[in-house]
């Protein structure tokens, strides 16, 4: 509608042109038969008059004085220039607040998470294990298992003097804290380089860097296990380095201070496994279309003399979750050692070493397999 209006007021405005024209052309005309100078100083007043007006106005000031609806669309075009021109401020200003709040926010989400890892990467596009695929080991040179007691289908390699008894394997436990703690006293411990995961060591089968250690398998786990919804603390503190020696010491100062403020009766101390001088050991299940490393528990008992009496209840909490891999994923676990040493397993009461894969394995493949760990942890505390 608007612009329909202009162009009639153009029209009107060639219009008035053409009369003022014709008028300025009728009195030139008689001035000039008339002779009169008077007429003629009168006219040409007039004409500088005229002249003065349009100089000194605009030609929307001027129809705005000849015609009021003009002068009232005018007034309203300012008006609607003038708040489109506030809006488009106030909304300037609100984006910028806006994006300060957000940049802000994004800072101290950075500042909580301390000196803990940068899961938000690790978080998008978590794939949860499935259940009722084919499981078979593929373990190529194999070490042979070795177990002397068994409770169903759980292997377990007593190394111990005590006598397991029944009553001693049943996995009568309940599991009321679940929060969990992982750590590892072994933080530097490393896989084979692969294509995907390559790195440069810095020890046999180790290295600082540990965005490619046993560290980073754990880093997995925590991941997997959020995803169901479970609390828990992941310590990727060096226990190892600068110095092997004295490993277990440093990573019980870290659990017992842990505990103070997060207290867990699951702890598991995530290692990798050393076995033999084989750097091509390389235990491995196949579970679909996926290849993931074996799994393996190590148990401490109190046999060497050392305080620990909670050790049976550890070795329940790995047998039940053995007895559900057994069912779930076959194959995915190797025998629990049950062995003479505590290693810090006093400190929970469903405290354990769980060993993934060797040095033949890829991390890859030890990534895999936290998503089968997890899933197992899950369906026993359901």
């Amino acid at each position: 509608m608007f612009n329909v209006t202009v162009l009639r007021l153009k029209d009107i405005v060639k219009y008035i042109i053409s009369i003022f024209v014709f008028i300025l052309l009728i009195f030139s005309i008689s001035n000039y038969f008339s002779g009169t100078k008077e007429n003629t100083q009168e006219v040409t007043q007039q004409i500088e008059n005229v002249t003065n007006e349009i100089s000194n106005h605009s030609l929307l000031s001027c129809l705005d004085a000849t015609l009021p609806v003009v002068a009232s669309i005018n007034h309203n075009e300012e008006n609607e220039k003038q708040k489109l021109s506030e809006n488009d401020i106030l909304k300037s200003m609100l984006e910028t607040q806006i994006s300060s709040i957000d940049e802000i926010q994004n800072m101290a989400e950075v500042s909580e998470g301390g000196e803990t890892e940068n899961t938000s990467e690790e978080e998008q596009g978590v794939e949860l294990a499935e259940t009722g695929g084919t499981t078979e080991v593929i373990t190529n040179n194999p070490i042979t298992e070795s177990y002397n007691a068994q409770y169903g289908n759980v292997k377990i390699k007593n190394q111990t003097d005590y006598e397991l008894t029944q009553e001693m394997l049943t996995p009568d436990i309940t599991i009321d804290n679940k929060n969990i703690m992982i750590f590892h006293t072994h933080s530097c411990e490393s896989y084979t380089s692969s294509e995907l995961y390559p790195y440069t060591p810095t020890g046999n089968f180790r290295t600082t860097d540990l965005n490619f250690t046993v560290t980073r398998v754990g880093t997995e786990l925590t991941t997997q296990l959020q995803q169901y919804g479970y609390n828990v603390i992941h310590d990727t503190s060096y226990h190892d380095y600068p110095s092997y020696n004295g490993s277990y010491t440093n990573s019980l100062k870290t659990v017992e201070s842990l505990l103070q403020t997060n207290p867990s009766d699951i702890i598991i101390d995530l290692h990798r496994d050393a076995i033999g001088s084989r750097s091509d050991y390389a235990p491995t299940v196949r579970i679909g279309d996926e290849e993931a490393a074996q799994i393996m528990f190590v148990i401490g008992t109190n046999a060497g003399g050392l305080w620990h009496p909670n050790w049976n209840q550890n070795l329940k909490f790995a047998i039940k979750v053995q007895e559900k891999a057994e069912e779930l994923y076959p194959g995915l676990f190797k025998p629990i050692m049950l062995t003479t040493s505590r290693y810090n397993q006093h400190t929970g009461k469903y405290a354990n070493i769980i060993e993934v894969g060797a040095t033949g394995n890829t991390l890859e493949q030890c990534l895999t397999s936290m998503k089968y760990l997890a899933k197992v942890m899950d369906e026993i505390m359901k």
